[in-house]
């Protein structure tokens, strides 16, 4: 493959127009000839630019309202043709075809036509056909065509043709030949998936998606791991569309728990104050109250001493009250819909902790699919948007919850989603007052999250462990009575779970004897 090669001969088409004037304007000023198409052509004549219309070139008219402008042999031929062989340039020859140099080309805006809930036939229409095919075939003859994608490479270009007397060297050409494959599959990619969607496939023959980096972290979990964060354009408000307001870069480890900590406020709505505090994606103390202030404080009543160094999601607005408690002790991050200007002017009194704006709260993940990657393939499946209500409740037990138990009872089981399993979650309240993650059994969680309880008593001054008079959540069945009355011990007086043990009716007994009250919901939430 030849290295400097000069550019003579560009073809523009830009459906996003951005810097293409100046980029046009250092072309010309190399002597290059312009063709272009459409409202390209146009913008650069107005810019005063001399331009050839690919139909001059085709001597064929556009057609069907631009479907068909370049899909032309006297286009693809120029762009495919490889200089060094004969029988190309005597192919070339004798059909008058002319090399085409360079290829400028941003497609069609299908992705944001997606984002902004256009119709199916305006979405179709969306769909680029004549230029991916363009940009496929420069890239494939990137040995001498050099293909332009994304306008923040129009400098790149512009400064190998000033530093080398208007040419531009292979490997920045190959450079742009592998970004400009990554751009055609990742476009294709997107349609794929609308369309999978737009038919309701849920498991397709073969699964395409798509991200584009908007970040380089400087390590994954440790140092030693490269890593980077990827969005795949969905406009709905999560972490992905957050605004850092404040702060240190975000770190790998950051941005987990922030989503973890964001996804689990969003379940509870906007009806009441709620806060979460997330460690190592797990929650050490969730709480709802009457404010924002309150709800911090008991959240933070649950486990002291995990909280340190975490991170805070709230389902409302940020105030002034609660950036002040937040900011008392070592956070991380505080991630939450808005924060009023006073909020913000406390949490910038502390700038090492990153404040992330969302803009409101995560929608249920309906459509989407929870990606998880193995050793030479992917695990994939819906994400666990269920919500227990308490219509959905059986009771098995003799005794049925209080309504302030039931009341707690669906909080608990709430949260309990949103832990690593096996999960038991000890709630009071409103309030989360233990909480045990991700063991190998549940009976060891549920001594964990007894053992938390009693420390944060100790720890609030307190005589009596938080779980006294609490209720307590399961993510999965108890499949012996031991873990239910290792929570009983604690002080647990009801109990919420799936159900669906093949000794259910010992658990039941064991309750009863005990004078739990106990309700199942059938439907269980593991989180690995």
């Amino acid at each position: 493959m030849p290295d400097l090669l000069p550019i003579r001969r560009a073809l523009l088409s830009m459906s996003d127009k951005q810097g293409l004037v100046p980029f046009a304007q250092t072309l010309a000023r190399f002597g290059v000839e312009l063709v272009s198409t459409g409202g390209t052509a146009r913008a650069l004549r107005e810019a005063g630019l001399t331009v050839t219309d690919v139909s001059e070139v085709t001597g064929f008219p556009e057609i069907m309202d631009g479907r068909v402008k370049t899909l032309h042999p006297l286009v693809h031929g120029g762009l495919l043709g490889r200089r060094d062989l004969p029988e190309h340039q005597a192919a070339m020859d004798t059909h008058n075809i002319t090399g085409i140099d360079l290829v400028a080309i941003t497609l069609y805006p299908f992705e944001e036509t997606v984002a902004r809930g256009a119709d199916f036939d305006e979405t179709v229409e969306n769909i680029d056909i004549g230029g991916p095919a363009m940009i496929r075939s420069a890239a494939k003859n990137h040995a001498f065509v050099t293909v332009i994608t994304d306008a923040a490479d129009y400098d790149r270009v512009a400064g190998a043709l000033d530093a080398q007397s208007g040419q531009v060297d292979a490997a920045l050409r190959r450079e742009l030949a592998a970004k400009a494959f990554r751009r055609t599959a990742a476009y294709d990619a997107r349609i794929a998936q609308w369309f999978t969607d737009e038919v309701g496939e849920t498991d397709p023959e073969r699964l395409t998606w798509t991200a584009e980096r908007a970040q380089s972290l400087r390590y994954g979990e440790n140092p030693h791991q490269a890593a980077a964060f990827y969005t795949t354009g969905d406009r709905r408000a999560s972490l992905a569309t957050a605004e850092q307001v404040q702060g240190k870069e975000l770190s790998y480890n950051n941005l987990n728990d922030a989503d973890a900590a964001f996804s689990l406020v969003s379940d509870f709505g906007t009806e009441r104050p709620t806060v979460a505090i997330i460690k190592h994606a797990n929650p050490c103390g969730v709480a709802q109250a009457d404010s924002l202030a309150d709800a911090y404080a008991r959240a933070l009543k649950c486990d002291p001493v995990s909280a340190f160094g975490g991170i805070v999601a709230t389902n409302q607005t940020l105030d002034a009250a609660t950036a002040e408690a937040i900011t008392r002790i070592f956070t991380e991050v505080i991630i939450c819909p808005d924060a009023e200007p006073e909020a913000r002017a406390v949490v910038a009194g502390k700038k090492n902790v990153r404040l992330l704006l969302t803009g409101g709260l995560a929608a249920p993940r309906d459509s989407d699919r929870l990606v998880r990657s193995l050793a030479g393939g992917f695990l994939v499946q819906g994400w666990d948007n269920a919500r227990t209500v308490a219509e959905e409740l059986k009771v098995v037990t003799k005794r049925a919850p209080s309504a302030a138990e039931m009341a707690d009872l669906l909080f608990a089981f709430a949260v309990c989603k949103h832990v690593k399993s096996n999960a038991i979650v000890y709630a009071r309240d409103a309030m989360t007052v233990g909480i045990g993650a991700g063991q190998m059994n549940r009976l060891d969680s549920s001594r964990i999250a007894a053992i938390r309880a009693a420390e944060a008593a100790e720890t609030a001054g307190e005589a009596a462990s938080l779980a006294k008079g609490s209720v307590v959540a399961s993510d999965a069945f108890f499949p012996f009575p031991d873990g239910m009355l290792a929570a009983a011990e604690a002080g647990a007086t009801a109990v919420i779970q799936p159900g669906g043990a093949m000794r259910d009716d010992a658990v039941i007994e064991a309750a009863d004897a005990a004078g739990l009250a106990m309700v199942f919901t059938g439907r269980r939430h593991f989180r690995h």
